[in-house]
């Protein structure tokens, strides 16, 4: 498809589905503020508001700085669509989404990335140490799921979900990083801290000498992860800085219907 910005109607939608809408569209273009965009590839799903599996996605061939609430497309598990949006939807590109969020009740939000930090780490036979202030949150809670190619197969989607298990990040080998959780903010801030943990062990492995170890005592106690709260207490510190991010790039709501 190669036809500018189509005119897309303001869905007719539950007002709880379309304040998801907007905190997606937010969302898809704090990633693009991050530069976490991949031309016109990859996905943030959210699970849509009602009794039957429907999800929130990207129309395929807009780039994440041209998303809005309304052109958002409801798609089902086999990612077909559900509305009468004009645009297409990357079935394949659905693959890895579809299977995690059919898999588990806790994934409503669904991020993949492509950023140079995660793929890079993700190329490393170790893949992630834990030996920085922002890996030490993964510790016991990181999947790997190793490299098949091109993730168009369906038969693939069981060993997807078996790498995830009972983990909130799995790193695809070769390929990049995913994080899921409960809403979308509490989910970005996930994607952020394990992008920095990238980033900061590609800085470190540049520094000369040897990385200095994080005792096992340390990482058992895994202080990253809860940081002594509770859900409610990580679901407003996700959201303020969420909000916060926005209001940095200059994302508004407003401006995204």
């Amino acid at each position: 498809m190669n036809s500018p910005m189509l005119k897309v109607v303001r869905p007719d939608v539950s007002s709880e589905e379309w304040k998801l809408r907007l905190e997606l569209a937010a969302c898809y273009r704090l990633f693009d503020a991050l530069g976490w965009t991949e031309l016109i590839f990859n996905h943030i799903t959210v699970r849509a508001p009602g009794s039957e599996p429907a999800y929130l996605i990207n129309p395929y061939g807009l780039h994440y700085s041209e998303v809005t609430a309304s052109n958002l497309v409801k798609i089902d598990t086999e990612g077909k669509k559900l509305d009468n949006s004009p645009y297409p939807v990357n079935p394949a590109g659905f693959v890895i989404h579809s299977a995690i969020h059919r898999a588990s009740d806790r994934a409503h939000c669904v991020m993949h990335t492509h950023t140079t930090a995660g793929m890079a780490v993700a190329c490393k036979e170790e893949g992630l140490r834990f030996d920085n202030f922002y890996s030490v949150r993964f510790w016991g809670c990181v999947g790997y799921h190793d490299f098949e190619g091109l993730t168009t197969r369906m038969d693939e989607q069981p060993r997807l979900v078996k790498s995830l298990g009972e983990n909130d990040a799995l790193i695809l080998r070769n390929h990049g990083l995913l994080v899921t959780g409960p809403d979308v903010a509490r989910t970005f801030l996930t994607m952020w801290t394990l992008q920095r943990a990238c980033e900061v062990q590609m800085a470190s492995d540049a520094a000369p000498g040897p990385n200095r170890a994080v005792s096992r005592e340390v990482l058992d106690a895994n202080p990253m992860r809860n940081q002594g709260m509770g859900d409610g207490e990580k679901h407003t510190l996700a959201h303020t800085v969420f909000e916060t991010m926005l209001r940095r790039h200059g994302i508004r709501y407003e401006d995204l219907e």
